[in-house]
């Protein structure tokens, strides 16, 4: 049995039984045999109406799903709320395209050999997709997952995180009260090495993980050949502040995009990059905002931030923050657990370039500051790690701002705004090692089907 506890006590949630290879391989089984059918193929409007009927049962549901993404998932109530929110507009999302899966004409009779032909491109369902979710966020993340496997035409089979099942489980419950036939949405709830097969099957077309990179980039090494994947991966997030910027608007910005569910986020914003004659000002501003913030139970309405998924995590934290204070960094906030699952949210000062909080994913409460005197030296700085996800800058001058843009690698380049920022309609993935593929309600759609040309040849054409 999984026991499902809460990361801020411990406390016992739920226990649910844990699965093995053989009902991983009774999944694939099903799934497999759903898409060969193509009889058995669920016709665009009616998986438009599943999901506005999904989109309609989770409006009802709003305050459960909140509790049980929070109580699972330590991410506080009143961002749980927002992610239920958001997993109920992916849903509608998700139906709006149903109908833009479309192909294209093909221009035929451009040369001899081409004459009396008619040419068509069609999208149709890639096969079945194996996807594999994160804890961080319970809920959203299984949405982009699953829901636009089964828009696309998909059958899908879904592992969610073993700290966070139960926003999973919800959701796919709420999928069959919506009339979606059986076998279409299956949760697999197991330990890894029974779900490798989900990688490695041949039966699996299209592979989607959400979660380390160490982990990811192993998989998509197992893949089956001709399986397509989406690998996203984590970052650590530059961000450069240009004297001129707007400290009103930036400071809270910097705040929220650096301790939003106790930056357990994979573009939350970990290095700063000011320029050095408002760095001290910038740094200790946010420090005094950082300190300020509420740490505690995640089900407590006035907690801002909660606690770290596991226990161990706030070990790693202590100790990378240690390493970078005893290498030279100005702790000018936090730097303490709270508790064996609690961690003060920490800024730091110009920490040395070669610590671990320096180089790589933090992935706990703890901004970094640098201070620059040249802006190309920065973004050099910023561009120097192999991990390349979302970046900001802030500034008034638009010269600068679209010189950021063009000079930072990242996937996207936020002006005046965090790096956390993100809709759930926009592009959103990492490029070299911090991911493949582009995620997205209605780019994950596209990829998960596939391109089927028809030319008609006839001489009335």
């Amino acid at each position: 049995m999984l026991k499902v506890t809460s990361p801020y006590d411990l406390s016992l949630i739920k226990e649910i039984p844990l699965v093995g290879k053989a009902e991983v391989e009774k999944a694939l089984q099903t799934a497999y045999s759903l898409f060969l059918d193509q009889s058995k193929w669920i016709p665009s409007h009616e998986r438009i109406a599943i999901l506005h009927r999904v989109a309609t049962i989770m409006e009802t549901q709003i305050d459960e799903l909140t509790k049980t993404a929070a109580q699972e998932g330590g991410k506080p109530l009143v961002d749980s709320k927002i992610e239920v929110l958001r997993a109920i507009n992916g849903v509608q999302i998700a139906a709006e395209h149903i109908g833009q899966l479309k192909g294209e004409q093909i221009p035929m009779g451009l040369t001899k050999a081409s004459e009396n032909r008619l040419g068509f491109t069609t999208r149709e369902p890639i096969g079945v997709v194996s996807s594999i979710s994160a804890f961080n966020h319970p809920l959203n993340l299984i949405v982009h997952q699953v829901i636009t496997a089964i828009a696309a035409g998909c059958p899908v089979i879904i592992k969610p995180a073993l700290t966070t099942p139960l926003s999973c489980l919800a959701l796919v419950n709420i999928l069959k009260e919506a009339g979606l036939p059986d076998g279409w949405c299956q949760a697999i709830i197991c330990k890894n090495e029974a779900a490798e097969q989900l990688v490695t099957d041949s039966r699996v077309n299209y592979f989607s993980f959400i979660g380390s990179s160490k982990v990811g980039w192993y998989l998509k090494s197992k893949l089956s050949p001709g399986t397509r994947c989406a690998l996203e991966h984590g970052g650590a997030a530059p961000v450069i502040v240009e004297k001129d910027a707007d400290f009103t608007e930036m400071l809270p910005s910097l705040l929220k995009g650096g301790f939003y569910h106790a930056g357990q986020v994979c573009v939350s914003v970990q290095r700063v990059f000011v320029e050095e004659s408002i760095c001290e000002n910038v740094a200790n501003q946010l420090a005094k905002m950082a300190s300020k913030l509420v740490v505690g139970n995640q089900m407590n309405e006035n907690t801002e931030v909660g606690p770290l998924i596991l226990p161990r995590e706030v070990d790693r934290v202590e100790q990378w923050v240690d390493e970078a204070v005893d290498g030279g960094a100005k702790l000018l906030t936090g730097g303490k657990r709270i508790s064996d699952t609690c961690y003060q949210p920490t800024v730091l000062l110009n920490p040395p370039a070669n610590a671990k909080v320096s180089t790589l994913e933090i992935f706990g409460p703890v901004v970094c500051v640098y201070s620059y005197s040249e802006r190309e030296k920065a973004i050099e700085i910023a561009n120097s790690l192999d991990v390349h996800f979302q970046a900001s800058v802030f500034t008034k001058n638009l010269d600068v701002a679209l010189e950021c843009v063009k000079k930072l690698n990242a996937t996207a380049v936020m002006v005046n705004d965090h790096t956390a920022f993100r809709v759930d309609w926009m592009p959103f993935g990492g490029r070299d090692t911090s991911g493949i593929g582009m995620g997205g309600i209605q780019y994950s759609m596209h990829e998960m089907t596939r391109e089927k040309l028809m030319v008609i040849k006839s001489n009335v054409l």
